[in-house]
């Protein structure tokens, strides 16, 4: 027994009377960070995280796992986002980073997603589609800086957990919707970064785990804890890149890095370079969460863009609130130390 007490119940969530609105930013200054980490979209968004973390431990990306009708249909939504960018080519300009054919494929996703969400969330569930797209419009990147960063994959997720919340997606999808639609969109996205040249958003270069995502190493380290073979000092190795990069997040992701970066990984990756120094891949995990506690959600140059609204709220959470999904099973609970 750890003598902590199990945190207060929220009322399940019922779409069925609930108004939903549409999300706004609520974070404008420095100081409106103490109400972001006291939300209730903070420990919902943490909760879903670690749920979604616990839900892939020890799981390839290839594992027979439950997936509902709507996960099948969110992966083609995706599928059909990724088949624009052959249709939208980038054009002939001078400079090297943000071609401007991103905009024309922005546009068309501000113009179809809401018809996109009609066909992937059941028709009982589509007036919550004005509030949900939101979080949709904004996980692809900046239209006007042709960037993308942690704030715009933060978005994504926010998305993922709105259909949790409204019963898109059921309790038992949390593994297909790591391994089959939040790996569809690290490939679209990563599709989006290369085609239209898109700019690190916030890069702290050399000292960031990596200039465009930061999830994909949480969930991806979840999924080789306890590989028979596979160790952190082992994801620098070719051979292994080369046989399991398609079936570990985590190796995908250096693979990719591997592709669009040239010199020593110790020097153009220096923070991943020293994840592969630590003993487990269970340290790796936990230490990774620790992190993106402290440079992600507790930044605000990436909580400013934040989106609150009916299902994720601003309001404060009630006193004892632990990271836990409202209506989902309960999240083991983590070490609590970090910047906060």
């Amino acid at each position: 027994m750890s003598g902590i007490d199990p945190p207060p119940e929220i009322p399940k969530f019922s779409a069925e009377n609930h108004e939903f609105i549409i999300p706004k930013k609520a974070i404008k200054i420095p100081d409106d960070m103490i109400a972001w980490q006291k939300s209730e979209a903070y420990f919902e968004y943490l909760g879903f995280l670690l749920a979604l973390n616990e839900s892939v431990q020890g799981k390839s990306l290839d594992v027979k796992c439950s997936e509902s009708v709507t996960v099948n249909k969110t992966v083609n939504m995706l599928k059909i986002f990724d088949d624009w960018i052959n249709s939208i080519p980038p054009i002939d300009q001078p400079q090297r980073f943000g071609n401007k054919s991103f905009r024309t494929w922005h546009a068309k996703l501000l113009e179809e997603s809401i018809g996109e969400l009609r066909n992937v969330i059941p028709k009982e569930l589509h007036r919550a589609i004005p509030e949900v797209v939101q979080y949709l419009y904004e996980s692809f990147g900046n239209p006007t800086r042709i960037d993308y960063g942690t704030g715009h994959e933060m978005a994504f997720i926010m998305f993922l957990c709105c259909m949790f919340k409204i019963s898109a997606f059921q309790p038992e999808d949390k593994t297909a919707v790591v391994v089959k639609v939040f790996n569809r969109y690290l490939q679209l996205v990563r599709k989006l970064q290369l085609t239209y040249r898109m700019e690190p958003a916030g890069s702290h270069g050399v000292w960031s785990l990596d200039d465009y995502q930061f999830v994909p190493f949480i969930w991806g380290s979840a999924q080789l804890v306890g590989h028979p073979r596979i160790e952190p000092h082992h994801f620098l190795d070719e051979g292994v890149l080369e046989t399991y990069a398609n079936q570990f997040m985590f190796l995908s992701s250096i693979e990719f890095i591997c592709q669009v970066k040239t010199g020593p990984f110790a020097e153009h990756s220096n923070q991943l370079w020293n994840v592969s120094a630590v003993s487990s891949w269970s340290k790796v995990n936990s230490g990774l969460i620790k992190m993106y506690k402290a440079e992600i959600l507790a930044k605000f140059p990436v909580v400013q863009h934040v989106l609150f609204g009916s299902l994720l709220p601003i309001r404060p959470a009630p006193a004892g609130l632990g990271c836990k999904p409202i209506g989902h099973p309960p999240v083991p609970s983590r070490s609590s130390s970090s910047t906060h």
